[in-house]
């Protein structure tokens, strides 16, 4: 009987003793190591050749991505297909159809128009943005973006959300101008806080190896549009806000300001292009004008009108300005000489129409060649690409076209 104890308190004893091991390694595992400083692997953000410039044949092309609406992936079900693609159709549809456009065009830079992840339908905004924007991560192409109205309907506000995408691989977003950018400063040197998140301008260089490889010749403007607003008593879309438009128009006689470099032909004027989500509220009078494209429905744009349009026209410099928001518009009309480009949706997961193929638009600057090379901007065309068999090219027009000097 001693013996057969002995056994048993033996294997109870072994029994134990592995249990003590299994809880010390589940800890270790599990809490301790994580506590560790410079456990996880640290990330260091991947950054683009930089300056953007122009290529050595003297163009520059943007890829406009207007409405993503990204979910969760391939969990994440296709709005307005027809029957026949509704079963297999999810955000990776979205996906492919970014990287045929990528392939077939290859341009310098992406610029995405808000909306970019369908907050509602995610339970997580970052791994969504990752997913969303990971086409011009993996091909390592500069990319920079400005939010839409349903971005931040997740697990992170508009802030953090600028924050994430600011510090992303490849991307040269920012959260707003940095402080110390003198463009940021008031009359009288006073610093004004700009409303919203995501205002900044990018600057976009001449060839390398021209006399403008060290000059602007290319100006970008990213705005925030905001998303919703009440205003009286009354909802309505957001807007762009005053103080963001003294900071463009302080940021734009800026950068005028440089065509007294001794490398800028005189009197010639820097173009720029601007990008932000929702249209303004002149917009719905291009539905009587000539336009280039469709123009499918009704402008949802805000019931207040900051005076954007006017301060385009009184700068001079912005030539175009591209917007997204209203999915099935693709088309581009001329208000007060500025030509206004909606995207058109390029995301399955946003609302569209079954049969009618998901877009997105080209914009490609030209340089002009002089005797002793490269010179400013001279033309700016766009076009859209259809997410259809042949990847249709439709509807290339001039926006703008640099007046021969007399």
């Amino acid at each position: 009987m001693e013996s057969i104890s002995a056994k048993w308190d033996w294997k109870h004893s072994l029994l134990y003793i592995t249990l003590i091991y299994a809880i010390i390694f589940f800890v270790d595992k599990q809490i301790l190591q994580k506590l560790q400083i410079g456990h996880d692997k640290i990330h260091l953000k991947k950054y683009p050749d930089l300056p953007l410039r122009f290529r050595y044949d003297g163009t520059f092309k943007i890829l406009q991505v207007a409405d993503m609406h990204y979910g969760m992936g391939k969990v994440t079900r296709c709005r307005d297909v027809t029957a026949t693609e509704f079963k297999y159709c999810s955000d990776l549809n979205t996906t492919r159809f970014l990287k045929r456009i990528i392939e077939a065009e290859k341009p310098d830079f992406i610029a995405f128009t808000g909306d970019n992840i369908f907050g509602s339908s995610t339970t997580d905004a970052a791994e969504s943005m990752i997913q969303a924007f990971g086409p011009a991560m993996e091909l390592g192409l500069p990319w920079a973006a400005v939010l839409g109205n349903h971005d931040h309907e997740s697990t992170m506000d508009r802030e953090e959300l600028m924050y994430f995408i600011s510090l992303m691989d490849y991307s040269v977003a920012q959260v707003n101008p940095p402080a110390e950018d003198p463009s940021n400063l008031a009359k009288g040197g006073v610093m004004e806080k700009i409303d919203g998140f995501g205002n900044y301008d990018l600057r976009v260089y001449g060839p390398p190896g021209s006399h403008l490889a060290n000059s602007s010749i290319l100006n970008l403007f990213f705005l925030d549009s905001g998303d919703r607003e009440t205003v009286r008593g009354v909802r309505t879309y957001g807007y762009i806000k005053e103080s963001q438009l003294r900071w463009l128009h302080r940021v734009s006689e800026a950068l005028q300001g440089q065509k007294q470099d001794s490398n800028h032909k005189v009197g010639a004027q820097l173009p720029g292009l601007a990008f932000f989500h929702i249209p303004i509220p002149e917009t719905p009078q291009l539905y009587y004008q000539n336009i280039v494209g469709q123009f499918q429905e009704a402008v949802a744009c805000s019931r207040v009108n900051s005076g954007v349009l006017q301060t385009l026209v009184s700068l001079g410099d912005i030539k175009a300005v591209f917007v997204g928001h209203d999915h099935t518009n693709d088309f581009c009309g001329n208000l007060n000489g500025i030509w206004f480009c909606y995207g058109g949706g390029i995301g399955y997961h946003g609302y569209g129409k079954a049969g009618w193929p998901r877009r997105a638009r080209i914009i490609l600057a030209e340089a002009g060649k002089g005797e002793n090379g490269w010179m400013e901007v001279e033309m700016i065309k766009t076009w859209k690409r259809l997410d259809d068999q042949r990847l249709s090219k439709i509807d290339e027009q001039v926006l703008w076209e640099m007046c021969p000097s007399r």
